[in-house]
């Protein structure tokens, strides 16, 4: 069951930003020692701060460096803008951030949103091909339209093909849709889904990890991909090629833990499909009821996992 008692906030115009948002952007945009975004993401994690990450660069010299006092006041000015513009931006250790993420290794720092956010979302991914066949469009609603009448949230990344469709179906029937994209949140990618995109953060969620205006790049879809089997408990495969994306996201949650569903067309069209089949929690499905099948299977080992922790921490 969805959860919707937490929603997205804007921050309000004359709220000065958090020290810990200004510390979060400055370790991002320096990058000191050379670190990764994922690594630094990893640090705040663990020290639950992002200041005590960035005060630990400090140098202990008592005349403070310039380039850190002028990476807060960029990190400052973009806050504002991002304001101005009416950007809602979300840091991994905020409360509204999804708590399902931190628990991936591509854990993005931060999120731009539009539309709600929903705390305990329980959401399954709806991906395959950009150019999809007509049954696999049809293959695409059909789940849709089951997961939202169990009210599912039908997660998708607003791809042209599978992930249209999907988004498209759960719309019309009602339903709540999530929409992970591989662009900046004011970028719209294909061009002929502005209007869908934005009818899905006026009536879902609208997600990026990528700063407001950044183009579609090779390398944001797969990021894209990862953040997409996060934030879902399972992700369908409805159709794919050999080297489609969708491939990616399949090995991506069999990475993550998360249960894998491939239509029967995907394993007897592909080698990484066949392959896939020999990992753990990797399903095959060759109609609507048994995907919807496999995933209420999902939903209940969900649910009995606390219970089942419960009684282990008390049996030791």
């Amino acid at each position: 069951m969805n959860d919707h008692s937490t929603r997205s906030y804007a921050l309000s115009m004359q709220e000065p930003p958090s020290a810990e948002h200004l510390a979060l952007l400055a370790l991002l945009t320096t990058r000191p020692e050379d670190s990764t975004w994922q690594q630094l993401t990893t640090g705040v994690l663990n020290a639950g701060s992002a200041q005590t990450v960035w005060d630990s660069y400090a140098s202990p010299e008592l005349i403070p460096d310039p380039a850190r006092a002028a990476a807060v006041e960029r990190a400052h000015a973009d806050l504002h803008a991002w304001r101005q513009r009416d950007l809602t931006f979300v840091s991994v250790l905020d409360h509204a951030y999804p708590r399902q993420l931190r628990d991936i290794h591509q854990v993005p720092p931060f999120l731009f949103v539009a539309g709600e956010l929903v705390q305990n979302d329980t959401a399954v991914s709806v991906v395959g091909s950009r150019k999809a066949s007509s049954r696999g469009l049809d293959i695409a609603a059909s789940i849709a339209r089951a997961l939202v009448q169990r009210n599912i949230t039908v997660l998708s990344g607003l791809a042209a093909g599978i992930d249209t469709a999907a988004h498209v179906a759960a719309l019309d029937e009602g339903g709540r849709t999530v929409a992970i994209i591989g662009t900046g949140i004011t970028q719209y990618y294909p061009k002929t889904n502005r209007q869908l995109q934005d009818t899905i953060a006026n009536k879902g969620l609208v997600l990026s990890q990528f700063w407001p205006d950044a183009p579609p790049t090779r390398y944001s879809f797969p990021m894209r991909n990862a953040v997409m089997s996060g934030y879902g408990i399972a992700s369908i495969i409805v159709e794919a090629s050999e080297h489609s994306g969708a491939r990616i996201q399949a090995r991506l949650a069999v990475e993550h833990g998360r249960p894998v569903i491939l239509t029967d067309g995907v394993v007897e069209a592909t080698v990484w499909g066949r392959e896939l089949t020999h990992q753990p929690d990797v399903h095959v499905a060759s109609s609507t009821a048994q995907v919807i099948n496999i995933v209420t299977e999902i939903e209940q080992r969900r649910a009995a996992l606390p219970g089942l922790l419960s009684a282990l921490a008390m049996a030791k």
